[in-house]
């Protein structure tokens, strides 16, 4: 099964792809909004976009790290790069104006769920904060949810939960393990 999304209000439209041959035209109508929209089948002007199709976890466009959001019912598994400064975290729709969207039917993640602060500390190193922006649902780090003003400092690896969705961080530096402190 393939999807297809409005150009006019953006909702997904799926088909079996399997049912045409390469080059052929489909000609869609949104059950949204009325839209008619055509496509063919194989032929792709992204198509040097394999990033898309096969996510790479330590994607970091400006060098700040990435959040891999994980595959579940909702949506696909996305890997979304951070930039310095405030990355506020949310549902993609039409018009919203965050930093950090990614693509979900999930209706527990709110527009502007949370935020993941990227800054560099006294050494020089990056540091990634997370907090919850009064979210429905809540903000989850390790299963224990996030105070309504509570700041937390993640690293590489750190899961979290934002609805029904898991997320990991991908730091743009690893560390060496003479740098960690000892974990007990």
């Amino acid at each position: 099964m393939k999807r297809v999304r409005c150009p006019k209000c953006e909702n997904y439209i799926t088909f079996d792809e399997t049912q045409y041959v390469d080059g052929q035209s489909l000609v869609f109508q949104c059950p949204d909004c009325g839209k008619q929209f055509a496509i063919r089948i194989g032929v792709s002007k992204l198509r040097d976009r394999q990033k898309d199709e096969h996510p790479d976890e330590k994607a970091n466009e400006e060098g700040c790290g990435s959040i891999v959001v994980i595959e579940n019912v909702f949506h696909y598994k996305q890997v979304i790069p951070l930039r310095m400064g405030d990355n506020v975290i949310g549902r993609h729709q039409k018009g919203n104006p965050i930093s950090t969207p990614f693509e979900t039917v999930d209706p527990s993640v709110d527009l502007n769920h949370c935020t993941i602060t990227v800054s560099r500390d006294k050494r020089g190193r990056l540091k990634y904060t997370l907090k919850d922006n009064n979210s429905n649902t809540g903000t989850f780090v390790d299963n224990v949810e996030l105070t309504p003003r509570e700041r937390r400092i993640i690293s590489d690896g750190t899961l979290f939960t934002i609805g029904a969705t898991s997320i990991i961080l991908r730091s743009a530096e690893t560390d060496d393990a003479s740098d960690r402190p000892e974990r007990r």
